[in-house]
């Protein structure tokens, strides 16, 4: 065995793997996230395996020189990856505008297949070319050379996912994996030597091409689905993402080193026997997900990762290792029937290719996963139909049992007394609504916290109305995720205002209509199916506001939504003196993510703001808000109906929300790193307090509000030192309300809640009498306290008629 062989292509899968990462994510900022997309790239990356397998394979084990088409191959690899570090953006840009902003399906899958192909075919064909090049110079078996391409892919995803892309972002970890092929290219060529090869006979059956086919397809197959199950129960980040893959490719590569090892794996009835029998276990640890993790209970970052990688090894570890065998047996009876590797592994390939479009998009959401999966099972055991063997009707009567009476592999947490509205699988996630006992409705993505409640309208209504009033006359509105709905159906019941909602998930779109009942009759936005940032660069209407909903910035994708690109986008969108809005979850994201949000969004609006969207401790909104020719604002003359709705009434209650003006946020970024395409830092950083929190919502708001300010006068179109110096008094309002907030326990007994709340309230309204949002709790405490103690609730309202008349009044 030639050590060196094992080097090289340990290293080659190194850069193969790395290559995936970096050109997926950056095929996801232009083609968008969308299942059609995502799954197209995945598709065409395999594709051009295949045809370069097939058509230079062919070449290689033919030629004399076999070491000169491997070195060539390498060589190319890295000539076309730093060919693409250049040429992607040119390159991407051309596909974004065929695409447009409303394709439908099969129009984005087309496109985003065909220029992933075209664009990527060079490297990929080269990428398939360099496991039957290595093999034809016969320094290994196939085994050992594809044992040590897969590890070495392990390594590229860890690596790429954990170190290089936060470190070094997207560009220069290709040319990381640049560098690597070039040194590739030079190593084999200065260091090994060809030996000559077994001649084949002629192809006597094409059975084997067709079982590498098959196994292919339903080795990905397997892959994609368990992945798509098990984003249910983890935390569906990057390092997610990476986990998964590592923890399948290492079962492959053990299970190649072993078939080299171990002569009983050299069976193929036994191995597709077995890998029934084990994607049926990998199922029932799939069931039996949430409750390792809740057993489990990690608490540091490193104990939550290690939980994931755990889940992945219960649900992969064994099938991985058996398809790993099962390759290189397929390949050995390929050989023994005449047929070249260089055919195997294109046929093999080109299965896995489809398994992407097929069961990632048409049967995960047409049968749901558990029936999807058990098709995977079924498909290996008709591999090799042996109905009078115990062996086999072993896993054949388990799949008949799990399809009669096991449960979906659908997570939902239901709530006591409460039921289920809805529940839809889709190719990207599963979303489900979910009624407690009360009766109020609440959306799940991938059954996490909600992504929109029939109880949070006054909240979610603030989010579309006081962006709407920062404008002196919007008609024209873009709202970018749809969540409930209720965000973008209270914009649309504003008088004059047309509304279009961009949400990714149709699933999404579907569940809204279960909570329009919390609206109401009335003007409904126009929906649209389609990734955020794609829409935002293809739409031709330009928009007087637009509002970023609130997106969690861990999740894969999310913080895409996040870069300077993408803030600049919204920027090009906006009509003249049009505003922009960006809701961020502070409960959901630590102070130095929003830090780093915060200096990506002020190279887009240098003159930035920020504003809050409620007084909620436990679930605070920050908004970013930016304007288009300067962030400065006029008090309005009469405001809609509906603001009242919403505790946005008066001037103080709309200029009052804000919490940071322009300088204040560039402290506030200070040197943070900015968050851009090539360097998607908040990706990265963000799931740190996903996994491991560090601090509660409510510590890091009062933390946020120490570090900024707002001079009033930096934000008024016409100077009014009254005005200002109101909401300056305001601003201190509401820092002492939500202190005081913090530090309060609650209590049923009004009379408790008086001695605790009632003094500090007060002073809270003689320092800004025209913070309403104090007034509020004292007047329902003075109304609860009127049946058992009328003395202390008179004196409480005289109290609050001494600083400002109207305040006493309910």
């Amino acid at each position: 065995m030639n050590w060196l062989a094992l080097v090289l292509m340990a290293a080659s899968g190194f850069a193969g793997l790395g290559y995936q990462i970096v050109w997926t994510q950056q095929f996801g900022l232009v083609l968008g996230h969308e299942s059609a997309a995502v799954l197209a790239v995945v598709a065409a990356f395999f594709g051009g395996l295949s045809v370069g397998s097939l058509l230079l394979g062919r070449r290689i084990e033919a030629s004399s020189q076999p070491l000169r088409w491997y070195a060539g191959c390498e060589a190319l690899i890295g000539l076309w990856g730093a060919v693409l570090m250049a040429a992607m953006p040119v390159a991407s840009k051309a596909a974004l505008a065929l695409i447009g902003p409303d394709a439908t399906p099969l129009w984005h899958w087309s496109v985003a297949f065909g220029a992933s192909l075209l664009l990527l075919l060079p490297a990929t064909a080269a990428m398939g070319a360099t496991l039957p090049a290595m093999a034809r110079i016969g320094t290994s078996g196939v085994a050992p050379l594809y044992a040590a391409n897969t590890l070495g892919a392990v390594a590229g995803v860890l690596a790429t996912a954990f170190w290089l892309i936060p470190a070094w972002g997207l560009t220069m970890s290709a040319g990381l994996c640049v560098a690597l092929n070039f040194g590739c290219a030079l190593l084999a060529g200065a260091a090994l030597q060809a030996r000559p090869t077994p001649l084949l006979g002629p192809a006597s059956s094409s059975r084997p091409l067709a079982m590498l086919a098959l196994t292919g397809l339903l080795g990905i197959a397997y892959e994609v689905l368990a992945v798509r199950v098990l984003s249910q129960v983890a935390e569906d980040t990057v390092y997610t993402f990476a986990l998964l893959l590592a923890v399948y490719l290492t079962g492959s590569a053990l299970g190649a080193a072993a078939f080299a090892r171990w002569p009983p794996l050299r069976d193929t009835p036994r191995l597709l026997q077995a890998l029934a029998l084990s994607c049926l276990i990998g199922m029932a640890a799939m069931l039996g997900a949430e409750a390792i993790k809740a057993a489990l209970q990690p608490e540091t970052l490193v104990g939550a990762l290690a939980t994931e990688a755990l889940l992945a090894a219960a649900v992969f570890a064994l099938p991985t290792l058996l398809m790993g065998a099962l390759f290189c047996q397929l390949s050995a009876d390929a050989a023994a029937a005449g047929i070249p590797f260089s055919r195997a592994l294109c046929v093999n390939t080109l299965g896995a290719m489809l398994a992407a479009p097929l069961f990632g998009v048409v049967l995960v959401a047409g049968l749901g996963p558990k029936l999807a999966l058990l098709l995977v099972a079924a498909g290996y055991l008709l591999l090799v139909p042996a109905w009078r063997r115990a062996t086999w009707c072993l896993p054949a009567a388990a799949t008949v049992a799990l399809a009669l009476f096991a449960p979906p592999l659908a997570f939902i947490t239901l709530p006591e007394g409460g039921r289920v509205l809805s529940y839809r699988d889709g190719a990207m996630a599963a979303v489900s609504v979910v009624e407690d006992a009360a009766g109020v409705a609440r959306l799940h993505i991938n059954n996490r916290q909600q992504e929109g409640s029939s109880a949070t309208v006054f909240v979610d209504g603030r989010q579309a109305v006081l962006p709407l009033l920062l404008h002196p006359a919007p008609r024209q509105a873009l709202f970018l995720g749809v969540g409930s709905g209720i965000t973008a159906g209270v914009a649309a019941r504003m008088p004059g205002v047309q509304v279009d909602a961009v949400e990714l998930l149709p699933e999404v779109i579907e569940a809204s209509a279960l909570f329009q009942s919390a609206l109401g009759p009335g003007p409904q936005p126009r929906l649209h199916a389609a990734d955020a940032r794609r829409y935002v660069r293809t739409a031709r209407r330009r928009y007087d506001v637009v509002v970023s909903d609130n997106f969690h910035p861990a999740r894969s994708g999310s913080g895409a939504l996040y870069t300077v690109e993408h803030f600049q986008a919204v920027r090009e969108r906006l009509a003249p003196r049009g505003v922009f809005c960006q809701w961020l979850p502070l409960h959901q994201l630590d102070i130095d993510t929003l830090r780093s949000i915060a200096a990506a969004f002020l190279q887009a609006f240098p003159d930035g703001a920020a504003v809050l969207a409620s007084n909620s401790l436990d679930t605070p909104t920050i908004g970013l808000v930016g304007r288009a020719g300067g962030t400065r604002f006029a008090p309005a003359a009469t405001k809609p109906g509906l603001a009242a709705d919403f505790g946005l009434a008066d001037d103080f209650a709309v200029l009052g929300s804000f919490v940071a003006d322009a300088a204040a946020l560039r402290r506030l970024a200070g040197d943070a790193p900015l968050n851009t395409d090539d360097r998607p830092w908040v990706a990265y950083r963000a799931p740190r307090i996903t996994y491991a929190p560090d601090s509660t919502p409510r510590d890091r708001l009062l933390t946020l509000l120490g570090q900024v300010n707002v001079d009033a006068s930096t934000l008024l179109a016409v100077p009014d030192a009254a005005l200002s110096g109101r909401l300056t008094a305001y601003a201190r309002a509401r820092h002492g309300y939500l202190d005081l907030g913090r530090r309060t326990a609650p209590s049923a007994d009004p009379g408790v809640m008086l001695a605790r709340v009632g003094q500090p309230l007060l002073a809270v309204l003689r320092q800004s009498p025209d913070f309403q949002p104090a007034a509020e709790p004292l007047r329902r405490l003075a109304q609860a306290l009127a049946p058992s103690d009328p003395v202390a609730a008179r004196e409480l309202l005289e109290a609050m008629a001494r600083i400002r008349p109207d305040l006493a009044g309910f």
